[in-house]
């Protein structure tokens, strides 16, 4: 079966999934729809799609089967919501949505209207995780026992739109867009959710009324700890995780390598070639349409991600540990 496919937001991710359905001959792009539509007729010219300012007109006229949604965090339960209730599939930039009740209307609509949503959370497609993630599970280099990530780069760049820095449709700055990654890369690298965490966060960033960075000290249900580091500020780039294991260590630095210490020196380890991640969230989103059933990136552990997110920031508001349990909940502990 081809998949007639429309877009929400022209914006540079936009781009991006275009790129990943030109390799895929069972998706067809039709249309895309921008506030702007400028941005969604030129994208829409270059592509040969039909162009929309309104994406509730484009869903209604086009029809499609599969929605992409790529607006900002605020707008993603209302376009998503109505996406379902057309009876249309739905791949979902990440994070879910501004926090975990916005989560839950979207995941009873859903299911509700029996389409399939998937976020896209594209750390899982990443050659460099896939192959860090099958270390660990081989125990070659004995039990994981910590795992420290760091993330500095600056955040406050001219070509971040503004509402970037506007909490109220963000839900947050650096933690909670480049966060949800780190979170998530986390969580899956482990099988496991986070469960406690104690954060700091500092509000240097002179744009809007969003954080520039914060840290954070984690426990995640597999009994693994776990920092966060996050840094918007101008310096060095650094993107890398630092897993330290019983019997040597692994420093991963997503899209760039994977290197690994047995007792010694760190060696770079041979990664197979990297598929462009979009595709490998395509494949799984089809995959699950088909097989009836949730993708492997769930819509609970979607909502997972957002609820640690969400315990970042009341933990450094309340300046005490947080609770998060499995279900998203978050509460003092």
């Amino acid at each position: 079966m081809t998949y007639r496919v429309a877009i929400i937001g022209a914006g540079k991710i936009a781009h991006a999934h275009l790129e990943a359905m030109s390799k895929l001959a069972r998706l067809q792009p039709c249309a895309i729809a921008d506030v702007q539509q400028e941005r969604s007729d030129v994208l829409a010219s270059a592509n040969g799609l039909s162009s929309y300012s309104d994406y509730k007109e484009m869903i209604h006229r086009e029809k499609p089967d599969i929605v992409i949604v790529t607006l900002p965090h605020h707008l993603h339960k209302e376009a998503a919501q109505f996406a379902a209730e057309q009876g249309c599939h739905i791949l979902l930039e990440k994070p879910m949505a501004l926090n975990t009740q916005e989560c839950d209307d979207i995941i009873s609509t859903v299911r509700t209207n029996d389409v399939r949503l998937m976020v896209g959370h594209t750390q899982h497609y990443i050659s460099h995780n896939l192959e860090a993630r099958r270390w660990i599970r081989s125990g070659r280099l004995g039990r994981l026992i910590m795992i420290n990530d760091r993330r500095h780069q600056q955040y406050d760049l001219p070509g971040r739109p503004d509402w970037f820095f506007e909490k109220s449709k963000a839900g947050g700055g650096i933690l909670m867009n480049l966060g949800s990654h780190t979170i998530d890369k986390i969580q899956w690298l482990t099988d496991s959710y986070v469960t406690r965490l104690t954060a700091s966060i500092e509000y240097e960033q002179t744009r809007g009324d969003v954080e520039g960075g914060g840290c954070a000290f984690l426990h995640t249900s597999s009994g693994i700890p776990a920092t966060l580091s996050l840094s918007g500020y101008p310096g060095a780039i650094v993107d890398e995780t630092e897993l330290l294991f019983t019997r040597g260590s692994m420093m991963l630095r997503t899209g760039i390598g994977l290197w690994v210490s047995e007792g010694t020196d760190y060696h770079e380890v041979l990664v197979e070639e990297q598929v462009n991640p979009f595709v490998g969230q395509f494949e799984d989103l089809i995959n699950a349409i088909e097989e009836q059933r949730e993708p492997h990136c769930s819509m609970n552990y979607s909502r997972s991600v957002v609820a640690a997110v969400e315990g970042l920031y009341l933990s450094d508001q309340q300046g005490a540990e947080i609770t998060v349990d499995q279900q998203g909940c978050t509460h003092a502990s």
